[in-house]
């Protein structure tokens, strides 16, 4: 009987993945909605069956995307059955909801990276130079154009050298949509297995939220080697041009922390830090503060001397 209820949820949650996909292959504008949807029915049966049943299900679905869209959906397949998996799993093994969004980014860098390295055997070319070159040529149409009615297009030779260093930056965009497909994936399971009744950690409030000291030390060293400078094209380049970047946000991230963290203690609304945060977003000499309380929070526990001060 119990096998019976098994093989019939494993059923349902199969058909429920294959209309997600469906409707994401095939409708566009839904399919933008629907597509964060694709990793829930892996991560509900993972968490109440267990890690095999979530596996079975996973096989399921490849032969379901290449029946609904051949070759082309599977990979939709393997990365948000993988990430749907292995949320349901840490769930299922109580870890915080820092731990669950660790592993679901990892999973997703993963299969972002596998994905990156697939489209480069399949097609022989970096698809990130490809997109680059597409977006130059577009550029130079566009100050073609502007030659023609007698106005200069010097003014895109700065966004022309942005635009060829991108070539550099694959690494920390891969991280990047690893963090990102993880972190929604997370909220997103986080609320509907809530919503069905079962116990699962949250995220720790923003103002709570805190990275190893380690951090400061990774930022100043590529900060110095920053201020040394690389030759564009080495191997110490593209460390730099990826790693000093990632570092400045989860610096930011640490500091905008402790502006919420200062703004609870004092019981102001936190309208306010939104608000600094919305502005410090659109006006960019703002983050340069927003870090340095971050590096002093890393460095010598701001948090703690805030919540003395209180007492």
């Amino acid at each position: 009987m119990k096998n019976t209820r098994v093989l019939t949820e494993g059923a349902l949650l199969a058909s429920l993945f294959a209309i997600l996909l469906v409707i994401t292959t095939y409708v566009p504008l839904l399919g933008m909605i629907t597509v964060w949807a694709l990793p829930l029915p892996f991560v509900v049966y993972t968490y109440r069956r267990g890690l095999k049943a979530g596996l079975l299900l996973w096989v399921v679905a490849f032969f379901l995307a290449f029946i609904i869209g051949g070759l082309v959906t599977i990979p939709t397949a393997f990365m948000f059955g993988s990430g749907g998996i292995i949320v349901g799993e840490l769930y299922r093994r109580k870890l915080s909801g820092f731990g669950v969004l660790i592993g679901a980014g990892l999973v997703y860098t993963l299969n972002a990276l596998l994905l990156f390295l697939g489209l480069v055997l399949i097609i022989g070319e970096n698809p990130m130079q490809m997109a680059i070159d597409l977006t130059r040529e577009q550029m130079e149409l566009a100050q073609s154009t502007l030659g023609s009615f007698g106005q200069s297009g010097d003014q895109l030779e700065q966004a022309f050298e942005l635009i060829d260093n991108l070539v550099y930056l694959a690494p920390v965009m891969i991280v990047g949509i690893g963090i990102t497909l993880g972190l929604i994936t997370k909220l997103i399971s986080y609320l509907l297995l809530k919503r069905l009744g079962h116990k699962v950690s949250p995220l720790p409030p923003f103002r709570e939220w805190s990275f190893p000291k380690a951090f400061l030390w990774y930022y100043l060293i590529i900060l110095i080697l920053a201020m040394v400078g690389a030759e564009e094209g080495t191997t110490m380049f593209m460390v730099i041009w990826n790693l000093f970047p990632l570092l400045e946000i989860i610096i930011a991230i640490q500091g905008f922390a402790v502006m919420f963290y200062y703004f609870y203690q004092k019981k102001v609304t936190t309208v306010v830090p939104v608000l600094i945060l919305i502005g410090a977003i659109l006006v960019p000499p703002l983050l340069y503060i927003v870090r340095i309380i971050g590096i002093i929070d890393l460095g010598f526990d701001l948090r703690k001397r805030i919540s003395d001060q209180k007492k």
